[in-house]
This record gives C-alpha cells, sequence and structure tokens, in this order.
C-alpha cells in the first residue's frame, strides 16, 4: 500500500486557483487521482468540459457553479457530482477549498473547440484534449 506524504504532494498554481495532488498514477495510484482546489476570492475558472465524472467535496468556503448553464451554488460541506463531457465554470465571491475525486487519466477539453481569450498555459488549446498534471 503506498503512502503519499504531505511533503510529497505536487502543487500546481493556476492564474484562478492552486490544486494540490494528494494522489494520481504518477504519485502512487493506478486509476484514480484525489486533489485540492484553492480558489481565491473573486476568482473564476475557464469555461471547460472533462471527459470523465468528478465528485467535489466543499471543505470550505462557497462556490456557484455554471453546469450546462444552470447556476448551482455550493457551500462548505456539499458535494458536487459532475457528469462526463458537460461544460462547467466555476467561480466564487470570498473563495473556497474542495476535495475533489476522479478517475485518472481525465482530459480537459473546450466544448466549443475555441481557446478562451486568456486562456493559461495549462489549458487546452482549440479541439484538443489535454491531461491536467494535477491528475497526471
Amino acid at each position: 500500500m503506498p503512502v503519499i506524504r504531505r511533503a510529497d504532494a505536487r502543487r500546481t498554481e493556476t492564474p484562478n486557483a492552486v490544486m494540490t495532488t494528494y494522489a494520481s498514477p504518477t504519485q502512487g495510484a493506478t486509476a484514480l487521482a484525489m486533489w485540492q482546489v484553492d480558489m481565491s476570492a473573486g476568482k473564476q475558472g475557464p469555461l471547460h468540459a472533462m471527459d470523465v465524472e468528478q465528485i467535489w467535496t466543499f471543505v470550505s468556503g462557497a462556490a456557484t457553479v455554471d453546469l450546462a448553464g444552470d447556476a448551482v451554488a455550493v457551500t462548505a460541506g456539499d458535494t458536487l457530482v459532475l457528469p462526463a463531457d458537460v461544460a462547467r465554470r466555476i467561480s466564487t465571491v470570498d473563495g473556497f477549498t474542495a476535495v475533489v475525486a476522479g478517475p485518472s487519466p481525465a482530459h480537459a477539453y473546450n466544448p466549443d473547440a475555441r481557446t478562451p481569450e486568456g486562456a493559461c498555459a495549462l489549458a487546452p488549446r482549440d479541439d484538443e484534449r489535454m491531461l491536467p498534471p494535477w491528475i497526471a
């Protein structure tokens, strides 16, 4: 049974959040990934989709998730099941911390196959599907 020590957790920072990977195929797991998302107040992630289901449990703070055009409000203690292949965007007024789990590999993509203006270097380009480093 592999043990991933806190000191070995991998941190990935984007303009919108910090992801801390606790387990993934490159860190002791074989088919699952688990990571923490810390999003600061006033931030918003990009509109994107994932090709796998993910489960988000909000540990602190609150967020609004635009899920295929429907706004879903979540707060600390809520768990959100995000289905595969559905456009999503997560935003927060006050900030939040969530723990996320899902299968790996998992690929992010632009639902309209166009790179959003201002997309960071880790975002998929046009119709590309990419494995985010916090899930790898």
